[in-house]
């Protein structure tokens, strides 16, 4: 059990949230100053954070935090694996193309140009994010900072996040980070991603959507 300062409950977790929240975007590579414009507080706070997850960890680098495969039981994929051990297990480890990223110059003129010219159905937006749906694939479109844009990124649907990647580093395949909760919607439902390369060093993505409904 993990306590957490004066006046403050102690967490039943290895982290505490806001330690878990640190360490997912380290997970999925984002720096200390990104980290703290996202979570609205300073960048000491962020490396505070990072320090406590490391020592608590027993880790020496934000290296090896990005490739620590833990999970927060604060998470709808721990408590299904709780309530349902076998649920993800037992389904057949396919792999579906779920996404494609697509950067951009400029967000707002092509936020409005995939949307009202393009006709592509928004499913949502924040920040500098847009999501819009191929047939049942999701592309999303996000402003690379620079002159030179990134090629195209696609992020693969698979069931189970964890037992695909383990099977892919069994196959020789080299993972930037570990499977990490990157945004979880209104309605609760998460999105998990992990990062790797393909057999030219090119950037590939594994995600999964996990989704707890009432018993």
């Amino acid at each position: 059990m993990t306590t957490s300062g004066p006046g403050r409950p102690p967490h039943n977790d290895v982290l505490t949230p806001a330690e878990w929240r640190v360490a997912e975007q380290v997970r999925h590579g984002l720096t200390n100053r990104r980290i703290a414009e996202r979570m609205g507080v300073s960048i000491d706070a962020v490396k505070f954070h990072v320090g406590n997850a490391l020592s608590k960890l027993g880790l020496s680098s934000r290296k090896q935090l990005q490739v620590w495969n833990g999970v927060s039981k604060s998470t709808a994929l721990h408590l299904l694996r709780r309530e349902n051990m076998n649920a993800i297990a037992n389904q057949d480890s396919y792999v579906m193309l779920g996404q494609v990223a697509r950067t951009t110059k400029c967000f707002e003129d092509s936020h409005v140009w995939y949307r009202e010219v393009l006709g592509l159905p928004e499913l949502y937006s924040f920040g500098n994010l847009a999501f819009y749906d191929l047939g049942g694939v999701r592309l999303m479109l996000t402003e690379e900072e620079g002159d030179v844009t990134s090629e195209s990124i696609l992020y693969l649907r698979v069931p189970d996040i964890h037992a695909a990647s383990e099977q892919l580093e069994g196959r020789g395949v080299k993972f930037i980070n570990a499977p990490h909760l990157i945004h979880r919607h209104e309605d609760g439902t998460e999105e998990w991603l992990a990062a790797f390369e393909d057999n030219e060093g090119r950037a590939l993505q594994l995600m999964a959507q996990i989704r707890v409904t009432a018993s």
